[in-house]
């Protein structure tokens, strides 16, 4: 079975507002990267080989600083991408990455991966895995009850239905999935008869 498929985007801000606080009482690690997630729609593989130095800088005045976009090479596409970071995910970034100041020097820091694990797994890798991801977003959505299915896809996908719902072209959004159709864009980011629906009858 395809997970991809079945995989849901997070529908509402309630949902993931509480997301979002269960992940930074637990680990700001992980609330960071669920911000960074969806305010990006970038791939679980990309976020996990990201380094500190691609989105954060020192700056002409020798200041540590989030960068204002993410630049990078997507692993599956080859294709590079540049997107804004969202204030939001620049601020948790900020929070995330203050808290592992305590333990380098910046100039250290910045060689880092940036989702780094607590411990290095057998062959010495310190960056979290792609299931470590699952098990954190499924950990979350199971502790805040929610009962639709969540996966890695989910933080990409709820970036797409975030768009949606606030009135992004849907053209826009395919192209920033480099999907085939607005078809395909539709059905991945799991809109439904009743988003539809609500959509038409809220036309003024």
């Amino acid at each position: 079975m395809n997970m991809n498929k079945t995989t849901q985007p997070i529908r509402s801000q309630s949902d993931r507002d509480k997301i979002s606080a269960y992940l930074l009482r637990k680990n700001v690690r992980d609330y960071a990267l669920f911000m960074l997630g969806i305010f990006t729609g970038r791939r679980i593989s990309d976020l996990v080989a990201l380094n500190v130095e691609d989105v954060a800088q020192i700056d002409k005045r020798g200041r540590f600083a989030i960068k204002t976009r993410l630049q990078i090479r997507e692993h599956k596409t080859g294709k590079y991408t540049d997107i804004i970071l969202h204030p939001a995910a620049r601020r948790a970034l900020s929070k995330y990455l203050h808290k592992r100041k305590r333990e380098s020097t910046w100039a250290y820091l910045l060689r880092e991966p940036l989702f780094k694990s607590q411990k290095p797994r057998a062959n010495g890798e310190l960056r979290i895995t792609k299931h470590y991801v699952w098990w954190i977003l499924t950990s979350a959505a199971s502790s805040c009850e929610i009962n639709y299915k969540i996966g890695t896809h989910t933080l990409r996908k709820t970036f797409g239905y975030m768009l949606y719902r606030n009135g992004t072209n849907i053209e826009v959004i395919q192209k920033a999935f480099n999907h085939s159709s607005p078809a395909i864009t539709l059905a991945y980011i799991g809109i439904t008869q009743d988003d539809l629906d609500e959509a038409i009858l809220g036309i003024d």
